[in-house]
């Protein structure tokens, strides 16, 4: 089932507004390795979602019909886990007719790690 999670297109982020309170949900590519989703964001710390998510480190993130609350973090610049989300986003969509040249993106945007730890509970969606 993991597997079938990992394939799909994008997931669906949602943090709370750092300044409002209020929910903040958004559309964005993501890769899936072991127990960790990696996001990028290509705006750096000038992301709303990421000035929310370091305000408030608990998540929603919805996958297929998987939703979790959990927690987000920052990764941190220039180590294993760096390189790695990286890696794994790059390689599921720098290759997909359409994505155009992701080169730059991959190497300047901002990774996060969200914990998806495969014994937890999730509410279905469906």
């Amino acid at each position: 089932m993991t597997s079938d999670l990992a394939s799909l297109d994008f997931c669906y982020l949602t943090t709370t507004g750092r300044i409002s309170g209020n929910p903040h949900r958004i559309e964005i590519w993501f890769a899936l390795f072991e127990e960790t989703v990696y996001l990028m964001a290509g705006d750096r710390d000038r992301s709303d979602w990421i000035r929310n998510l370091q305000a408030d480190p608990e998540v929603t993130l919805e996958i297929g019909d998987r939703k979790r609350t959990t927690t987000a973090r920052v990764v941190v610049a220039e180590t294993e886990e760096d390189a790695l989300a990286r890696r794994l986003l790059l390689e599921k969509y720098g290759t997909r007719p359409g994505s155009g040249d992701l080169t730059t993106w991959g190497q300047r945007a901002l990774p996060v790690a969200i914990a998806w730890p495969s014994g937890t509970s999730y509410t279905s969606l469906i």
